[in-house]
């Protein structure tokens, strides 16, 4: 028995070796392809064969948003009836950690600016907190706004939770706030007359969990399509119970004939990138031209494009059988500013792209500095990055 437990011992030990070093292997050889693409960034733009890797301008250091005291994250952009280019982003106070913060206590802030490249100048809370008896009433996050039909309509994610406001140092990804602040994810509606407001908030979620679907423990990150006629084609992040956990990171696609809803999800609820399949992509961004639907994500990690957190395009007729673009590789977390110096980014995330006369006119991100890692950063904002000929 003694031998027998001593073998058992020794053959996990192997195993748990054996897996950090593929681990480090895998790290050392994306860092390797992250370290080359610093003096290369604007060879491979120009080599590119991916529409937006190649056409992606210099970053605007005096533009874009940044608000002093507070975390900003997320970006939505809309020219509005007035000519000024309207931001809704989330935020929340630096006092608390950058992540999980989002999950328990952001709001909905709108900003304007004369370009779309910005400087963004805060002009007001467009959803606020409000008390842990709604669905959304402690945290309201990822906005995506359109005009439809005269009315402005915000898609978005909230959530809840029936606990005090955390101090520094309690917020834990294993904290009860954390806990239940993600497990109670949901994708929500607002809509107004004006970029101003007041937004009227619906009642309940538009997209629900469902038990035993890729999407049972929470439905998040919703980019969409209003076609003429108001439907809605929709694709969303979604992470399913196993057991008493959560699974990676899958997204799927859903379906309403008008804005309100219901919303179905297609694909015989499967996802249409599945964790398992296409490994983790995050922070999708959709639109539809006349070649088909498109979207852009973060490669999570690295699997199409050799970089963590890089961007990766893909293309589909019906939105829901999806390619991966042939050159897929659609941003870098390395950037080159409009002074002509390069850099990468600790974190550059949801993706934005605003259009105009049918075209790409400028790129969003959220960012954050230091050497990569929510835990890494001191500062958070949007970047514009518009695009060029």
């Amino acid at each position: 028995m003694k031998i027998s437990g001593t073998n058992t011992i020794a053959s996990l030990l192997l195993k748990n070796i054996l897996f950090l070093c593929f681990i480090l292997i895998r790290a050392q050889t994306v860092s390797a392809q992250e370290q080359k693409m610093l003096p290369n960034l604007l060879q491979l733009k120009k080599d590119s064969k991916n529409e937006i890797f190649h056409h992606l301008g210099q970053a605007v250091k005096k533009g874009g948003f940044y608000l002093k005291g507070y975390w900003v994250w997320d970006n939505t952009v809309i020219k509005g009836d007035d000519g000024k280019y309207h931001l809704f982003s989330s935020c929340y106070s630096d006092t608390i950690v950058f992540h999980p913060g989002w999950m328990v206590s952001a709001e909905i802030i709108h900003a304007v600016a004369d370009k779309p490249e910005g400087p963004f100048r805060f002009v007001n809370k467009a959803l606020k907190t409000r008390g842990a008896q709604y669905w959304d009433g402690r945290s309201v996050f990822n906005p995506q706004i359109f005009k439809h039909n005269g009315k402005y309509y915000m898609f978005y994610v909230g959530s809840t939770h029936p606990f005090e406001d955390p101090k520094r140092g309690e917020l834990t990804l294993d904290s009860k706030w954390c806990i239940v602040g993600r497990s109670n994810k949901r994708v929500g509606l607002a809509v107004s007359n004006s970029l101003d407001g007041p937004w009227k908030r619906m009642d309940k979620p538009i997209l629900e969990t469902e038990p035993n679907t890729f999407y049972s423990f929470l439905t998040s990150n919703p980019t969409m399509v209003i076609n003429k006629d108001g439907s809605v084609l929709m694709i969303f992040k979604a992470r399913s119970y196993e057991g008493t956990k959560y699974s990676d990171m899958s997204l799927g696609v859903a379906y309403a004939k008008n804005i309100f809803g219901p919303y179905k999800v297609l694909n015989n609820k499967q996802p249409v990138f599945s964790a398992k399949l296409t490994g983790e992509l995050e922070d999708p961004f959709l639109w539809k031209d006349s070649k088909g639907y498109h979207v852009v994500f973060k490669d999570h990690k690295a699997k199409y494009t050799g970089e963590l957190g890089g961007g990766v395009s893909a293309t589909s007729i019906n939105g829901t059988d999806w390619k991966m673009d042939s050159d897929a590789k659609a941003y870098s977390k390395t950037i080159q500013w409009d002074d002509s110096t390069i850099e990468k980014r600790g974190q550059l995330e949801r993706p934005f792209i605003l259009f105009e006369n049918n075209k790409p006119r400028c790129m969003y991100f959220s960012t954050m500095d230091g050497k990569g890692g929510f835990e890494n950063g001191t500062s958070s904002g949007i970047v514009a990055i518009p695009f060029v000929k």
